[in-house]
């Protein structure tokens, strides 16, 4: 059933301070493809398609967002993007740029609490408030992260079954057990949903 309050757009993934031209490493270029038998999709079809496969729509369209920005004129995001100098694994980037979503949850002050509990136990919570508080922040931010990849997963799990992205991976051991392994993900979006999103290549 399509949900017209997906057309809102999050604020983390409409935010001023996202660059304006990020730029991709690639590891060899990847073929431009699109199945012969796509069909033109428009906005409300992209989000009634998130609505059928997704349990979080909203935050899986603005990861979708997110990795067409992060393509800009190409199909393809990943396996790195380079913002202020850094080179930063596409869902580092992708985390981190939905970050204030998770700074805003109410379940950050449990995150909070529990890193500070931990550093307590383990004896190596510093007197110094300032310090102390620097410590657990960077603690929270670990734990953010770690928790923003996973959901940034899930994310392009779902936009991979609603056909909107591909999803490959690049890198070393790639006959590993963990397909994962020592590899980064690269994701492209396909020409018609570029063209939904109003992202021409």
């Amino acid at each position: 059933m399509f949900q017209p309050d997906l057309f809102t757009m999050d604020h983390a993934a409409e935010q001023s301070d996202l660059p304006s031209e990020i730029a991709q490493l690639r590891e060899g270029a990847q073929p431009r493809t699109e199945a012969a038998n796509d069909i033109e999709i428009d906005l409300p079809g992209v989000l009634e398609r998130l609505a059928d496969v997704s349990a979080r729509p909203r935050y899986t369209f603005m990861v979708l967002n997110l990795i067409a920005r992060a393509a800009g004129q190409s199909d393809s995001a990943g396996p790195y993007v380079r913002e202020d100098g850094r080179v930063i694994a596409i869902r580092d980037w992708l985390s981190d740029a939905l970050m204030p979503m998770a700074q805003r949850d109410a379940r950050r002050v449990a995150v909070v609490n529990q890193v500070r509990a931990e550093l307590a136990r383990k004896g190596v919570l510093p007197v110094d408030d300032e310090q102390a508080e620097e410590m657990i922040a960077e603690g929270v931010r670990a734990r953010l992260r770690h928790s923003g990849r996973t959901n940034v997963s899930r994310a392009v799990s779902d936009l991979v079954r609603a056909g909107l992205v591909r999803r490959h991976y690049q890198g070393y051991r790639v006959d590993h057990e963990n397909r994962g392994a020592q590899r980064e993900a690269v994701y492209t979006i396909t020409p018609r949903v570029k063209r939904a999103l109003g992202r021409v290549a």
